[in-house]
C-alpha cells in the first residue's frame, strides 16, 4: 500500500483501550491519505485476539518482545513504507478531518519536519491535555511545559492557542513526522525506554536545522496515564533520568556547566520536599535517576556546538510558577 501516511499505534496490554479508541481512528482517518497500523509490543493480555476478532481489517504487526515506546516505534517505522508517519498513542480519540491539516503543514514547508495536533483531554474535552496541549517548550533548565499546560495546571481551551506556531517539541502522543528524517536522525533513543524521548528527538532535529510546529486545526483527545500513574516512582525515575540525559546530549556551549549545577540544586530541593511529605520512594527515584544518568552519559559525547536554543524559555518555569504565579502560557514572556 503506497499511501502517503502511516498512522502507527503501538499497543501494550491495551485491549480495553483498543476497543475504546481505535474505532475513531479508523472512522476519521481518510483512507485515501493514510493507513492505520497497530503494532503489538508483546502484550500479555488478549490484545492480539481482540485485533484479529474485532478489527480484522486493520493492518497488524506482532513483536516477539516488549521494546518499550522508543524501541517499538523505531522497529515499526523501519518496517513501514510511507512519506509521513504518525506516532499515535493507543489512548487517543481523533476528530473528523484530523489528518489533513497535519499533512498540509508538512507539504507547505520542507523545513517543517514534524507537527502535532491540538491535544485536548478525553475526559474533559474543553480542556487541554497534559501531554502536549497546543505545543511543547522547555525552560533553560530542561523542564518541559506547553501552550495550555504549565507544570500541573492545564487551561480550558477557548481558542487562545489556535494559531499554527513553531514549537520546541511536539508530543509523542500524536506526532506526525517525515519518515526519511526520522530514520536519518536515528529515531527515538531506545536508551530512554519511555518518557522524554520525543523531546530529545525534537531537539536533535532542531539542532539539524529543522522546524517543528503545532497545527491546532487538527484536534485529538488524549486519555493519558495509560502506562504509569503521574506520581508513580518508576515514572518519576524515568522522567528525571531521561530529562538529564536529554540535556547532556543536546545542550552545548559556555552555559552548560552552569545549567547542570543549577538544575542539580532544583532536583535536590525536589527530593527534600518529597522527604518532608513522607514520599520516600519518590526521593529514592531522584537519587537513582542521578546514579543512572552518570553511568549512561558516558556513552554520549558532549556537544561541540551550543545547539538550537530557539524556543527555550530563558527563565525558570518552576520559579515563575510557584513564586511569581505564572500558571498560564500566556503569562510567560519569551
Amino acid at each position: 500500500m503506497n499511501k502517503r501516511v502511516a498512522v502507527v499505534i503501538l499497543n501494550w496490554n491495551g485491549e480495553k483501550l483498543l476497543r475504546e479508541f481505535l474505532p475513531s481512528v479508523i472512522r476519521n482517518t481518510n483512507p485515501e491519505l493514510g493507513r492505520v497500523i497497530v503494532v503489538d509490543n508483546h502484550s500479555s493480555d488478549n490484545s492480539w485476539e481482540c485485533l484479529e476478532r474485532e478489527f480484522a481489517g486493520v493492518e497488524r504487526v506482532l513483536f516477539e518482545d516488549n521494546f518499550g515506546f522508543a524501541g517499538g516505534y523505531n522497529r515499526a517505522i523501519g518496517m513501514i513504507e510511507a512519506e509521513y508517519v504518525v506516532l499515535l498513542n493507543s489512548d487517543v480519540e481523533v476528530a473528523p478531518g484530523w489528518l489533513e491539516p497535519l499533512v498540509d503543514a508538512l507539504d507547505r514547508d520542507r523545513q517543517v519536519v514534524a507537527v502535532q495536533p491540538k491535544i485536548l483531554a478525553y475526559r474533559e474535552k474543553g480542556k487541554f491535555e497534559y501531554a502536549g496541549a497546543s505545543g511543547g517548550f522547555i525552560d533553560y533548565l530542561g523542564f518541559p511545559f506547553c501552550r495550555g499546560r504549565v507544570l500541573d495546571s492545564t487551561e480550558f481551551d477557548t481558542g487562545q492557542y489556535d494559531d499554527e506556531k513553531e514549537v520546541f517539541w511536539a508530543t509523542g502522543a500524536a506526532l506526525c513526522i517525515r519518515r526519511e528524517q526520522y530514520m536519518a536522525s536515528g529515531g527515538l533513543d531506545e536508551v530512554f525506554f519511555a518518557h522524554m524521548e520525543e523531546i530529545d528527538l525534537c531537539w536533535r532535529l532542531k539542532n539539524s536545522g529543522y522546524i517543528l510546529k503545532v497545527v491546532p486545526s487538527s484536534v485529538v483527545y488524549h486519555l493519558g496515564g495509560g502506562s504509569l500513574p503521574m506520581n508513580h516512582p518508576r515514572k518519576l525515575f524515568l522522567n528525571y533520568r531521561n530529562n538529564l540525559l536529554m540535556l547532556h546530549k543536546n545542550l552545548g556551549g559556555a552555559s552548560r556547566e552552569k545549567v547542570f549545577f543549577i538544575r542539580s540544586l532544583f532536583d535536590c530541593m525536589a527530593g527534600m520536599l518529597f522527604l518532608l511529605k513522607g514520599e520516600f520512594s519518590n526521593t529514592r527515584s531522584i537519587i537513582q535517576a542521578y546514579k543512572a544518568f552518570r553511568k549512561m552519559k558516558k556513552g554520549y559525547p558532549v556537544p561541540s556546538e551550543a545547539g538550537s536554543r530557539a524556543g527555550i524559555y530563558p527563565r525558570s518555569i518552576i520559579l515563575d510558577y510557584f513564586l511569581r504565579g505564572k500558571k498560564k502560557f500566556s503569562d510567560l514572556k519569551f
